[in-house]
This record gives structure tokens, C-alpha cells and sequence, in this order.
């Protein structure tokens, strides 16, 4: 069996207090992103969660960014949390149209729902049926990270199943940590063992993560992940070490 592809990054790039800690402290802050993608191969866009970046934004990060880099962009949160997945929304079909200058290295779309809002599986099934046939980005990975425990269920995992939509598998508190894989990827996104986004993984927690990652692999799994404990440029220090436990095994 062929294995499968390993893509280990952050969430975000553009953090000035990784200046001195990840980036030097004279490179100038529109080449951070190029500097980022010559240690990384993917970085998760958490820019367009807040706000819609234009098309030739997404195109300038395409040409800053070494060859063989990708993109997992998330979708904003007027579309998952405001609106809470209602179709027809226009504001997808923009985002997705707007994120087509990636080209090439894009290379999923990321929904994160809020935690104040319980299952609806009717409106995840129209989620998925037009992702599966619109003709944007067709044939683009599509992830779901949920944050409210009502979304674990089987209707849901079958929903997810069924349309290869891969169930991101996040240590949000509160949420158990084995819930199944439902795509032919596989999803990771860690927030901070213990303080959310403001806490550092251990060798131990790291070398867990590593064990899961290269057994995922080796059943022809393409895997991907992005660690979002920006503080103190612990993300950067976590995935690199990541990397490197992979390499060694």
C-alpha cells in the first residue's frame, strides 16, 4: 500500500510576537510568509475566519510561497457561526471563488463550528451535497471541526462518511479524543494541552501524537497538521519538533 503524505504546520503565520523567537528580527513582515514556507510545507489560514480576503490576496500568499507548499483555508465565521451553515449562502460561493487563487496549493477548506451550537444534521447533509457539487473548487478536501459534544453522533459521522469530510480531530476541551476518521485524510489540530492556545506539548504528548500519525500513514492516509498554540511561538517549537520525531521514525 502506497503511504500517505504527512504535512505538519501552524495555524497563522502573521504573529508579531514570533518576531525574535521564529523570525529574525530585521526580516521585514511581508516576507515572513516566505521565510515560514522554507520550514514548513503547509500553514492553515486563519485570516479569512475573520475576514474575506480578496482574490489577489490569496494569489500574492500563492507566488510568496516555495513550490511545493499548500493552503487549508477556513471559511469565515459569518458563514459557520452567524449563519450556522444555511444554504443558499452567497458568502460561501464567494469565499470559495476568492480562495481559486491559491491554485494548486490549496488544499482543503476548513469549517469550524461554534460551541454554542448544538447538531444539526439536516443542515450538515446541504453543507455537504453542495460541496459536492459545486463546480468551483471541485474535488477540494472539505474538514468539519466541531466544539459542542451534541456533534459527535453517528448521523453525523455517517453524513461525514459518506461525502469523504473529514472530521477534524482537535483537543477542545470537553471533546473525547478518539472519535473516529471519516475521510481518506486525516486532520489534526492541536490548541494547547492545557491553556488554549497559550501552552506548550511535552515529548511525551508529541511522540502519542507521533505514534497515531505514522500509523495513519502507513495505511495510505494523507495527514495533515496544524498546531494553533500561538503563544510564545509555541506552535512553530511543537511542529518543528513534531517533524523532526517523524523523521527519526
Amino acid at each position: 500500500m502506497k503511504l500517505g503524505k504527512l504535512h505538519i504546520g501552524t495555524s497563522g503565520w502573521n504573529y508579531a510576537h514570533w518576531r525574535g523567537i521564529f523570525y529574525p528580527d530585521d526580516l521585514p513582515q511581508n516576507r515572513w510568509l516566505d521565510f515560514y514556507s522554507q520550514h514548513f510545507d503547509t500553514v492553515e489560514i486563519n485570516f479569512s475566519f475573520y475576514r474575506l480576503p480578496e482574490k489577489k490576496t490569496f494569489e500574492g500568499w500563492y507566488h510568496t510561497t516555495q513550490e511545493h507548499f499548500s493552503f487549508t483555508a477556513k471559511v469565515s465565521r459569518f458563514y459557520t457561526h452567524m449563519k450556522k451553515l444555511a444554504l443558499p449562502e452567497e458568502n460561501l460561493s464567494r469565499f470559495l471563488e476568492n480562495a481559486t487563487g491559491l491554485g494548486d496549493k490549496l488544499s482543503a477548506i476548513l469549517f469550524q463550528l461554534p460551541p454554542f451550537w448544538n447538531v444539526n444534521v439536516e443542515r450538515l447533509a446541504q453543507l455537504a451535497a453542495y460541496m459536492n457539487a459545486q463546480k468551483i473548487l471541485p474535488g477540494i478536501r472539505s474538514v468539519l471541526e466541531v466544539r459542542n459534544n451534541s456533534w459527535l453522533s453517528e448521523d453525523v459521522f455517517k453524513v461525514l462518511k459518506d461525502n469523504n469530510i473529514a472530521l477534524c480531530l482537535a483537543d477542545w476541551p470537553e471533546l473525547p479524543v478518539d472519535s473516529p476518521i471519516t475521510a481518506d485524510f486525516v486532520y489534526v489540530r492541536r490548541h494547547g494541552p492545557s491553556a488554549l492556545y497559550a501552552s506548550r506539548y511535552t515529548q511525551k504528548e508529541l511522540e502519542a501524537d507521533a505514534g497515531m500519525i505514522r500509523r495513519w500513514l502507513t495505511s495510505g492516509k494523507d495527514v495533515y497538521v496544524y498546531f494553533n498554540n500561538d503563544a510564545m511561538a509555541w506552535a512553530v517549537k511543537n511542529a518543528l519538533e513534531l517533524k523532526k520525531l517523524l523523521k527519526q521514525g
